[in-house]
C-alpha cells in the first residue's frame, strides 16, 4: 500500500473569515481525508507563525487557509505577506477562497496567494488536501485557480453542495458557530454577494440533519442556537412564499434539541427576515418558539424608485406595515438601511431619512450600512456610498437619540477602498 504524506491545515481563524473556516474545517472532519490532516486554529498573526513553523518542522505538508469579504481582503494580503517574510525558507502552500476570491480571482492570487478557491469551498478543499495526502499536485483540483506566466489557470468552478452533507461546525474540534439551514437566494438583490455567488436559489439543509447538529451542539454545553439563513422565513420554499409549515416543523425539532434549558434566536443575527414575511400568522409561530425578542429586518431604502432600481422585491409600505406588526407582537425591529446605493438623487436620501425617523417613531431601531460595490454583483462598478453633511447631522441626532447604530461610517472609507481596488472587467 503506497504510504501516505502527513498534511497539515492551518487556519487563519480571525474576524471575518472564522465563519466560514468553521464550516470547512467540519467538512474536514466529516471526510475520510480528515483522518490524515492535523487541523491548527491560530487565532492572530504570531500564532498563525508559530502553527505554520511548528507543523512544517515535524515534517507536514503544510497548507495555510485564509477565508475573507471585499473589505478585508488587504489585511489578509499583508498578513500573507507578513507570514511569508518570517518563514526563512519554508516551504507551505498558501490558499484563498471566499466571496471576495470567487468574484476577484485574478486580484487575490496577484495578493500572493498559491492557489485561488472559486466557488463553494467544501469539495475543492476536500479534494485538494487528498491530492496532498496522496503526493497529488494539488494545482490540478478542480475549483482552483492559479497564475502562470501571470496568466489565470483555472481548474473550474466548486459545485453547489448539498447542505446536508457537510455538519455546520466542526464538533470534534469544538468549534462551533450558527447552523447554515440555507444556502442561496432567490431574490437577487443588486448590491448583495450571496445570490451571485452561490446562485440564485435556496438549497435548505433537512429538518432532521438541523435537529441532529442542534443536539450536538447542546450536548457540548451550548446553550443558544442561531442559524445562517439570507431570508429566515424563506426556510423550506423554491420561491417567494413562505412555507410556515416548514418552519415551524424545523423550529420544534430544534427547540426539542435545546431542551433542557437552550435558547433558540430565529429571525435576527446573524440572519434576517424580507419585510414582507413579517405577518401576524409568522409573528405568532415565532413568539412560540424563539427565544429573542428582536427581530432584523430588511428595508433598504425608504425611496421606492431606489428599492425597485436595487431589485429588492417590495414597497416602502411593506417596511412600515412589517415595523407595525413586530412591534405590536412584542418584537423590537432593527430594519437594515443601507446609505448611498447607486442612483440615489437628494429626494431618495430625504425619502430615507424620513422612514428612518418614521420606523423609529413606531418603535423600531434603525441600522444604517454604507453601500460597498461589492465584487460579484451587478453593482460592483457602482460609485463607492457616500453620506454627505447634511445626512451625517442628522443621522447623527438620530444615534444620539438611541434610534439608529451601525458602523456606516467606517464604511465610507471601505468602499472607497473597494473601489480603488477594483481592476477592469476582461
Amino acid at each position: 500500500m503506497a504510504s501516505k504524506n502527513k498534511v497539515a491545515l492551518v487556519l487563519s481563524y480571525q474576524y471575518p473569515g472564522k465563519y466560514a473556516l468553521t464550516v470547512l474545517a467540519g467538512a474536514v472532519e466529516a471526510d475520510a481525508v480528515g483522518q490524515e490532516v492535523a487541523l491548527r486554529f491560530p487565532r492572530d498573526r504570531e500564532s498563525l507563525l508559530a502553527a505554520v513553523r511548528e507543523c512544517h518542522d515535524a515534517g507536514y505538508r503544510v497548507v495555510v487557509a485564509w477565508s475573507f469579504y471585499s473589505a478585508s481582503f488587504p489585511g489578509a494580503v499583508e498578513e500573507l505577506a507578513w507570514l511569508r517574510e518570517r518563514l526563512e525558507g519554508r516551504e507551505v502552500l498558501c490558499i484563498a477562497g471566499g466571496v471576495h476570491a470567487t468574484a476577484e480571482t485574478e486580484q487575490t492570487l496577484r495578493g500572493g496567494f498559491d492557489l485561488v478557491g472559486v466557488g463553494e469551498g467544501e469539495p475543492v478543499l476536500l479534494e485538494l488536501l487528498g491530492r496532498l495526502v496522496r503526493g497529488e499536485d494539488p494545482r490540478q483540483t478542480r475549483g482552483m485557480s492559479r497564475l502562470v506566466d501571470g496568466k489565470v489557470v483555472s481548474q473550474g468552478r466548486g459545485e453547489g453542495v448539498v447542505l446536508d452533507t457537510y455538519p455546520p461546525f466542526a464538533a470534534r474540534h469544538r468549534m462551533f458557530g450558527a447552523i447554515e439551514i440555507t444556502r442561496g437566494c432567490i431574490y437577487a438583490c443588486r448590491f448583495c454577494q450571496t445570490p451571485f455567488l452561490n446562485k440564485a436559489r435556496f438549497r435548505h439543509r433537512s429538518v432532521e440533519n438541523i435537529a441532529r447538529w442542534t443536539r450536538v451542539l447542546r450536548e457540548a454545553g451550548k446553550r443558544d442556537v442561531r442559524f445562517i439563513t439570507p431570508t429566515s422565513m424563506s426556510y423550506g420554499t423554491a420561491d417567494e412564499s413562505m412555507n410556515l409549515e416548514a418552519v415551524e416543523r424545523m423550529l420544534a425539532a430544534v427547540r426539542e434539541a435545546m431542551s433542557p434549558g437552550g435558547r433558540v434566536f430565529y429571525g435576527t443575527f446573524p440572519s434576517e427576515v424580507r419585510p414582507e414575511h413579517v405577518t401576524p400568522e409568522s409573528l405568532a409561530l415565532l413568539k412560540r418558539y424563539v427565544d429573542n425578542d428582536n427581530l432584523i429586518i430588511g428595508g433598504q431604502s425608504g425611496s421606492e424608485r431606489i428599492l425597485q432600481a436595487s431589485r429588492r422585491g417590495h414597497d416602502v409600505e411593506t417596511v412600515v406595515r412589517a415595523t407595525s406588526l413586530a412591534v405590536e407582537m412584542g418584537f423590537v425591529p432593527n430594519v437594515d438601511f443601507i446609505l448611498g446605493l447607486p442612483g440615489e438623487a437628494p429626494e431618495d436620501v430625504r425619502a430615507t431619512l424620513e422612514l428612518m425617523r418614521r420606523l423609529s417613531e413606531l418603535g423600531a431601531k434603525v441600522h444604517g450600512h454604507t453601500f460597498m460595490p461589492l465584487p460579484g454583483t451587478p453593482y460592483r462598478d457602482a460609485p463607492p456610498g457616500s453620506v454627505d453633511e447634511e445626512t451625517r447631522k442628522e443621522l447623527d441626532r438620530l444615534a444620539s437619540q438611541g434610534r439608529l447604530y451601525g458602523h456606516w461610517k467606517q464604511q465610507v472609507a471601505l468602499a472607497n477602498g473597494i473601489a480603488a481596488r477594483r481592476q477592469p472587467r476582461r
